[in-house]
């Protein structure tokens, strides 16, 4: 009787401090999911694919033969009815680097990605108002 007596009191205590473990034991929580990759931007920044989206539509308005680039002849049109300061001949060819006389896509992304990081002072992949061209505070250059 002593021995039922004894494991039924073992058994008893086991099954408290297995209880009392669970109830303790922290049970670890399922790990965060993934973040979302965001872009940065914000009401008071431009960041590079807006800049180039914005900058890329205006510019392929001047590809009037819808051939997928644009040649110095289109740009000149362009630049002159938009009444655009400074030579059209000279920012073409600044975009054209291959010199064939067109500039594409891949050239046009290339210099804007040139110059946004020439205009984000800060390094912040954002251009803030006052980085922006045209605002009050920033260098008076051509777009």
């Amino acid at each position: 009787m002593i021995r039922r007596s004894i494991f039924a009191v073992g058994l008893g205590l086991l099954t408290a401090s297995a209880a009392v473990a669970q109830t303790t034991t922290p049970i670890p929580a399922p790990a965060p999911a993934p973040a979302e990759p965001t872009t940065p931007a914000t009401k008071s920044g431009t960041t590079l694919e807006q800049f180039e989206a914005r900058r890329e539509k205006a510019f392929m308005r001047a590809d009037t033969d819808n051939d997928g680039k644009v040649s110095l002849a289109e740009w000149t049109a362009f630049q002159t009815e938009r009444k655009a300061k400074g030579d059209p001949a000279k920012s073409f060819a600044r975009m054209d680097t291959n010199k064939d006389g067109f500039v594409d896509r891949a050239e046009l992304d290339a210099f804007l990605a040139k110059r946004f990081a020439k205009l984000d002072k800060n390094g912040d992949g954002v251009l803030s108002a006052d980085e922006r061209p045209g605002h009050k505070t920033a260098p008076n250059e051509e777009q």
